[in-house]
């Protein structure tokens, strides 16, 4: 398969599993049973978080950071606030210092909402598979907003616990 049938066929492919695995967002005047299409903007703030995990499962916490955007005032919040991308880049390094300490990451229920064209908010639940030794697994809820930039869809606020 060529790369630009791929990039043709990979969102039709994602809006599928998406579908079929029940993590469509639901709409506001749609039963909880049933499921609707995502745009085009909402599947492509799913896809910063699918790049996300592949980075993650390969331990390359650059290119995971890399759905952030790269700016000082972007918040990250978790047992802490941290701001600002370098912060941020660092304290997932101390925290993740090699592929084994990361683990294996997985996110599910994810439900993007497009606010207008410049910004987006997702919510999901994400687990973290990994050793005892290196803190066993983890798991939880986060909300993330996310601003459209020239470089696409980046993470600008994360609030995950």
């Amino acid at each position: 398969m060529t790369l630009r049938t791929l990039n043709r066929v990979l969102p039709l492919l994602l809006a599928a599993l998406l579908c079929v695995s029940t993590v469509c967002a639901q709409g506001p005047d749609k039963p909880a049973d049933q499921l609707r299409t995502l745009s085009r903007d909402e599947l492509d703030v799913v896809k910063v978080l699918t790049q996300q995990e592949r980075a993650w499962n390969q331990g390359d916490i650059e290119t995971f950071a890399k759905g952030y955007k790269n700016a000082p005032d972007i918040v990250f919040i978790g047992d802490h606030v941290s701001k600002g991308y370098a912060d941020m880049l660092n304290d997932y390094k101390k925290n993740y210092p090699n592929k084994d300490a990361m683990g294996t990451l997985t996110y599910s229920e994810l439900e993007p909402r497009i606010l207008d064209e410049h910004y987006a908010v997702l919510i999901g639940r994400y687990r973290l598979d990994r050793s005892k030794k290196l803190g066993g697994p983890a798991e939880g809820v986060f909300s993330l907003v996310f601003e459209k930039t020239d470089k696409g869809w980046k993470i600008i606020v994360d609030h995950t616990t």
